[in-house]
């Protein structure tokens, strides 16, 4: 039998076989909810056989949100429809995988196909108080973030571990970082220049992200984590 398709461990967890399905973003949600849009895309790939299925970026705070149209993990009412979703998805075999993100700097956007690309109003849904390591925005067609403050900080590190616990009671079973493609995480592994204990050097660069995932594993959360990284788009 192909590799492909034979049984893969994972700490604790074993898929069936070595097909995982990417987050794909959807652009689809109500206020961050997710929808029978999601239970058939997920379910489809689950069905199918894959042995991993991860959903697309799920923001750890409203204004983390890539779109108006992301789906959302930042309030307890976004559980119901999501453990519906998993519950049908582990049913027909597959491992379940979340993506937490927090879209940063290139938050309140449009979706692709929209124009003008770029900056979604606040008179159209979007919203101001899009945030980064620094005050650049992306591009100039893309909001103007504010620098994250230090309590600005906390306040993202205990809302991933938030996403984490409502992701584990949702019944995900293992969640990814998404620290890569130019959103906030990945932005801060970039900050070459912001001062302070977050910025400069490798090891402030990567404070962040490794006391995000101090804060998931305190208290015992069973979540496996993964992170997603890249060299490029910073």
């Amino acid at each position: 039998m192909s590799a492909l398709f034979s049984p893969f461990v994972l700490r604790s967890l074993t898929l069936r076989n070595r097909v995982g399905v990417s987050p794909m973003c959807q652009y689809s949600s109500d206020n961050g909810y997710a929808t029978d849009w999601h239970l058939v895309h997920l379910g489809a790939f689950a069905t199918g056989g894959a042995g991993l299925v991860i959903t697309e970026a799920m923001a750890v705070t409203p204004e983390g949100r890539i779109s108006p149209q992301d789906l959302g993990i930042w309030d307890d009412g976004h559980i119901p429809m999501l453990r519906r979703i998993t519950e049908f998805c582990r049913a027909q075999g597959a491992v379940m995988g979340i993506q937490l993100a927090h879209a940063g700097r290139k938050a309140s956007t449009r979706r692709p196909w929209e124009q003008p690309s770029g900056t979604v109003r606040t008179d159209e849904g979007g919203w101001d108080n899009v945030m980064a390591p620094s005050a650049v925005p992306f591009s100039p067609s893309y909001p103007q973030p504010h620098a994250l403050s230090l309590d600005g900080i906390a306040h993202v590190i205990a809302s991933f571990r938030a996403a984490a616990i409502r992701a584990l009671e949702a019944g995900f079973q293992v969640a990814e970082l998404h620290a890569a493609h130019g959103y906030l995480l990945h932005e801060f592994l970039g900050a070459h220049t912001r001062p302070g204990k977050f910025g400069g050097s490798f090891e402030n660069r990567t404070r962040i992200l490794r006391d995000i995932i101090a804060g998931i594993r305190a208290d015992g959360n069973a979540i496996d984590i993964g992170v997603r990284l890249s060299l490029f788009d910073m």
